[in-house]
């Protein structure tokens, strides 16, 4: 019998996860049916619960409904849980397991894809919404030398430094507080590789040899990347493997077999020129 999985957001048409999942089951011989959804911006609660008495067995979610994947979980996972979001759930009768998948799946495009090994590295994280929140706990596990946290208003990046503080040791502030510091690898966690915008970061912030990182992905080069490159970074990546990472990770929750990656990566990435 066909398992059925789906990936719900609003919008959804330009979800690659279809593509992603259907490689994946054709490379492990599993049964599964994958489709998009997109779910009314008031009606993602309802849309899940209908999808789940129609059969479903899981579902991936994107913006901007992760927050409330995580409200309807019953069983929310420490990842989740500490997030305070959710990228993936999984039915199993009445019961809505959540956990998110967005951090490890960073870590392993960046360590094992990039060969980008993150201990002893200094770290920059630049934004403070949900999507520097869903990665910094995976980050902050592979033993960083430092790991910071900047924000146009710096407010919003010393709370999220608050929340993290028994879990991980971070420092924040404004883009103005990272002149005079750089970074081996720079991780773009805003939303500026969708607008076009550029970011005011000072001089010096990326250390000679770094890695510039645009969690977008199939943009080319976005503002963030061609900065890095007018300050002479060599190595520069978009998020194509951090999607397909975090997508293995969620079928291997629901299926039980871990896919490889690399084939697909290669298939969906967008040469950076």
């Amino acid at each position: 019998m066909t398992d059925r999985y789906a990936v719900l957001g609003h919008p959804i048409g330009h979800s690659k996860s279809p593509l992603i999942h259907r490689l994946f089951a054709q490379a492990t011989a599993q049964d599964i049916d994958y489709t998009a959804i997109e779910a009314p911006l008031d009606g993602f609660k309802q849309t899940v619960l209908g999808f789940r008495a129609e059969g479903g067995r899981g579902v991936n979610v994107t913006l901007p409904f992760k927050l409330q994947a995580f409200e309807i979980a019953t069983d929310p996972s420490d990842r989740a849980r500490l997030a305070g979001a959710a990228n993936c759930l999984k039915f199993e009768g009445e019961r809505i397991r959540a956990d998110n998948f967005d951090g490890v799946g960073l870590v392993n495009d960046l360590q094992r894809n990039l060969d980008c090994p993150l201990a002893g590295k200094r770290v920059l994280l630049l934004g403070a919404g949900g999507a520097t929140r869903g990665v910094l706990l995976p980050i902050a596990a592979e033993q960083a030398a430092g790991l910071w946290i900047a924000n146009r208003t710096a407010d919003k990046a010393h709370a999220l430094r608050q929340d993290f503080a028994a879990h991980a040791a971070l420092h924040s502030g404004g883009f103005e507080a990272l002149a005079g510091h750089s970074f081996d690898v720079v991780i773009n966690a805003t939303s500026t590789g969708l607008t076009q915008e550029a970011l005011p970061l000072p001089a010096g912030v990326f250390a000679p040899g770094a890695l510039a990182y645009e969690m977008v992905y199939g943009k080319g080069l976005t503002p963030f990347l061609q900065q890095a490159r007018a300050a002479g970074v060599q190595r520069v990546a978009d998020g194509v493997g951090m999607l397909v990472e975090q997508a293995a990770e969620a079928f291997v929750w629901w299926r039980g077999v871990r896919p490889d990656t690399r084939a697909v990566i290669d298939r969906l990435t967008v040469p950076l020129v």
